[in-house]
Parts: C-alpha cells; sequence; structure tokens
C-alpha cells in the first residue's frame, strides 16, 4: 500500500513537510497545496520557494495546479517541468466557496463539457503524467457517471478520489458505494482520500477495497502525523517525538516567515487539527489559540505535552 499526503493549503507547505518528513518518514508521497497560474505568467514567491527542488530535497513531492484553463494549466506544468518534475496533479476537489465562485476546484465539476474540452487542451500539448484529485460531483453524486466517462477517456497518472460532492464540504460520511462503482469503472489507478483519521479507518477501507492500492491521508495526517507508521507498522506515537517534531516546525517559521502574528496564526491553524491528540486538553487549547506572543505560546505548549496524556482512539 502506497500512502500520500493530502494537499492542505496553509498548512502543508515546504517548512512543514520537511519537519514531517525528518520525524515521520513512511509515507511516498507528498503534494503541494495548490498553486494558481497567474495572469502576468509567474508563479508567486510563496508559491515557488514552496515547489524549488533545494527545498524538498529527499521527498517525492508533486505539485497542484487549480485552473480551470487549459492554456494556463500547460504553461504552470511546463515550467514546473524546468525545476525537474516528471508529474502534476489538477485539484478538482477544493469544495471553497470562493474557489467554486470561478468554477475551479470541485466548481469545475459542474461544467463536464467545459472539462472535457480542457483535458483535450491538456493532454494534446503536454508531455507529463498528469493525476486528478476529484470530489464525486458539485451537487449530487449522480454527476460522477458523466465525470467518470471523462476521465477513462485519457490517460491519467492516477484518479484520486474524495467521495463527497462539493455541497458536503466535510461533513457527511464519505459516499464509499459511489467509490465502489469507481472501481468498477475506472481505466485509470485509483487512489482514495477521505475521513481516514486512525489506523482501524484504514482496515476498514482496505478491508471494503482490498484492490485499492494506494490511500491519501489529510486532516487524520495533520492531527497525528505519525499516522502513517501507526498503520504500516503500529507504531504509537511518543510525545517526545511529537514535541520535537512540533520545535521543528516552529523554528522554521521562524525562520522564514517575518513577524511573530503570522507565525503564531500558522502554529495555530496547525494546533486546530493536532490538539486531537491530547486528552482532556480544551482548555489548553483555549490557551494556546488566545496566545497572543510566542513567550506566552510556548508557556501553553509546554504545559500541553507536560500534563496531558496522548490518546488513540478516534480524533475527529
Amino acid at each position: 500500500m502506497k500512502y500520500y499526503f493530502a494537499p492542505m493549503e496553509g498548512i502543508t507547505g515546504y517548512v512543514y513537510r520537511n519537519a514531517h518528513r525528518r520525524f515521520f518518514d513512511q509515507l511516498d508521497v507528498y503534494f503541494t497545496p495548490f498553486i494558481v497560474p497567474a495572469r502576468n505568467r509567474k508563479f508567486s514567491s510563496r508559491e515557488k520557494n514552496d515547489f524549488l527542488p533545494e527545498h524538498n530535497e529527499g521527498i517525492r513531492v508533486i505539485p497542484q495546479i487549480l485552473t480551470n484553463k487549459g492554456e494556463d494549466f500547460i504553461w504552470a506544468a511546463e515550467e514546473l517541468k524546468k525545476y525537474g518534475y516528471d508529474e502534476v496533479n489538477l485539484n478538482l476537489g477544493c469544495p471553497s466557496a470562493t474557489v467554486v465562485s470561478k468554477h475551479r476546484g470541485s466548481g469545475f465539476l459542474g461544467e463536464p463539457d467545459m472539462l472535457e474540452r480542457f483535458f483535450d487542451q491538456v493532454f494534446s500539448a503536454l508531455d507529463m503524467k498528469v493525476s486528478v484529485k476529484t470530489r464525486i460531483g458539485k451537487d449530487s453524486p449522480e454527476e460522477f457517471y458523466r465525470l467518470m466517462e471523462i476521465y477513462n477517456e485519457y490517460p491519467l497518472e492516477e484518479l484520486i478520489i474524495h467521495p463527497r460532492i462539493q455541497k458536503d464540504f466535510y461533513r457527511n460520511e464519505p459516499n464509499w458505494e459511489i467509490f465502489k462503482e469507481a472501481v468498477s469503472l475506472s481505466r485509470n489507478p485509483l487512489c482514495y482520500n477521505g475521513n481516514l483519521f486512525t489506523a482501524e479507518d484504514n482496515g476498514k477501507f482496505t478491508d471494503s477495497f482490498p484492490s485499492v492500492d494506494r490511500v491519501m491521508l489529510g486532516r487524520g495526517l495533520v492531527a497525528n502525523p505519525g499516522l502513517a507508521g501507526e498503520i504500516k507498522n503500529g507504531e504509537k506515537m511518543e510525545k517526545s517525538r511529537l514535541r520535537a517534531f512540533h520545535d521543528e516546525v516552529l523554528t522554521g517559521y521562524e525562520q522564514t516567515i517575518p513577524g511573530e502574528r503570522n507565525v503564531l496564526f500558522k502554529m495555530k491553524e496547525l494546533w486546530a487539527y493536532m490538539i486531537q491528540m491530547f486528552d482532556g486538553s480544551e482548555k489548553q487549547a483555549k490557551k494556546i489559540r488566545k496566545s497572543q506572543h510566542l513567550s506566552d505560546y510556548r508557556m501553553a505548549v509546554d504545559s500541553l505535552f507536560r500534563d496531558f496524556d496522548l490518546r488513540y482512539s478516534k480524533i475527529f
């Protein structure tokens, strides 16, 4: 089984990625948070820093692109090829209202004819591997049958399916019935993504879909950075390793992000997930959220690691 780290905007950038690889070396592929091709045909400094090879040494990274314009996707992919990348991923999964309103991400799924023309243009012009991360529709799971017809027309490197519709966001349970249909219908290799928060969740999935040989972990992996190791080898998280990982991420942000408040924002965003690993830590989580200075933040984190135990039951 292959294990991927899902692209999560604002969280899984190169600072986090390098720290994760150092302390939890169990993943096969990391996907970058999405890159949006700009009209001026230039990457932003943030985007460029994230995919620069020198910022990802020893890590298998696949850049993800967010657009609904074939020429923009082709330009971004060809530029990324100059940096040594042989594969790019198309984001058809982001459910954010600001993205969807522009018919991008999972909003693009509501325009199947336009999506088909997009793929015609991309695959006729681009000499690179192209994978797709998709939801099963914008408004209804029934949309997925038409989408699968489109995906089957093209030689995708793989099709990563998050079996929710756009309107679900991350509510409701993933639709395993539709994913079962995808397994029988897809001509491309499939990867599953959605609600694999524990080793037990992963076990239930593999029992239900033994032919699927790759999964993408997202929120569960941010909450428990050692989740892949726990799934593969039964390794339980140790507080000392989690603390060392946290400190490496914090140091990386202090070195690369200007301003104490900006560093705090990034760390608080991470704790929105990682706090799930600690038993009875609601009050301590509030102290972390309310900290206004790094000194206050460090005191709150010190207390959390000192006074609270890790838990290994379901974390969401």
